[in-house]
């Protein structure tokens, strides 16, 4: 059985070319009260992969930004719980749609019942850097939000959605039960864990629109398109971090 996952960021409204990244208050509240009145079950990603076959849509928010707490209002409203994924390296700075919540804030909306995700130390792509450097990200990253919010990350989101074989291995070696991806398309339920496709949610979705994408997963040519440049796209990065010391994302 098919498993939705949303992908969101920012709950606010941006212009520019980060738009599609930012949902408001009133149009997530829009797309979630859809998708309840359609009788989907709203959760994190971990309890929606654990609900196995159910009718459940996982909704997953990445980066932590402060107007998450405008979320989870809405979250409340719809009885509907999520998996916030954050950089520990990042917590209480600021990224591209804004600034990022404090780890006290976390820790507010844990006990919210949000599940906490871990995102990377940082945010740039695993699957170019060196072994040694890959497994520092994942370490450091996974003590951290152990010791910040007393116990253990159980689900993984990669910066940018790249991913590779090693970087899946190092992933599942640190004890994560599942990690998810970009991939635009749906979960199909028995897959491998460690690379959960997620559909990317925009503010150009209404209810209607939300609930279509959740029952055919999108378009699939702009997918499978992506997932077959991603060898040569992955040899530009890794040159480009190598040569001119640039991340390329």
């Amino acid at each position: 059985m098919p498993l939705p996952v949303l992908m969101y960021h920012s709950v606010s409204t941006v212009d520019g070319r980060l738009r599609g990244l930012a949902v408001p208050p009133r149009r997530l509240r829009e797309q979630l009260d859809a998708l309840a009145a359609a009788g989907y079950a709203l959760v994190g990603l971990t309890e929606a992969l654990r609900r196995n076959g159910t009718q459940t849509v996982a909704v997953t928010f990445d980066d932590g930004y402060v107007d998450f707490l405008e979320g989870l209002d809405v979250l409340r409203a719809v009885g509907a719980t999520a998996t916030l994924y954050v950089n520990p390296g990042h917590v209480g700075t600021r990224m591209a749609l804004g600034p990022l919540l404090s780890w006290d804030q976390i820790r507010d909306v844990a006990g919210a019942g949000v599940e906490i995700g871990n995102h990377s130390l940082v945010h740039h792509p695993l699957d170019v850097l060196p072994e040694a450097l890959l497994d520092k990200e994942i370490r450091e990253s996974t003590e951290r939000l152990a010791d910040e919010l007393g116990g253990p990350a159980r689900s993984f989101a990669y910066p940018h959605g790249y991913h590779s074989a090693r970087v899946r291995a190092a992933v599942a070696r640190y004890g994560y039960d599942n990690a998810c991806e970009v991939g635009r398309r749906l979960y199909r339920t028995g897959a491998g864990r460690f690379a959960v496709p997620r559909l990317q949610v925009t503010p150009d979705h209404d209810g209607a629109a939300t609930v279509a994408l959740t029952r055919t997963g999108g378009p699939p040519l702009v997918p499978a398109a992506k997932r077959a440049a991603q060898p040569a796209w992955r040899a530009v990065r890794w040159a480009a971090l190598r040569g001119l010391h640039r991340t390329l994302a």
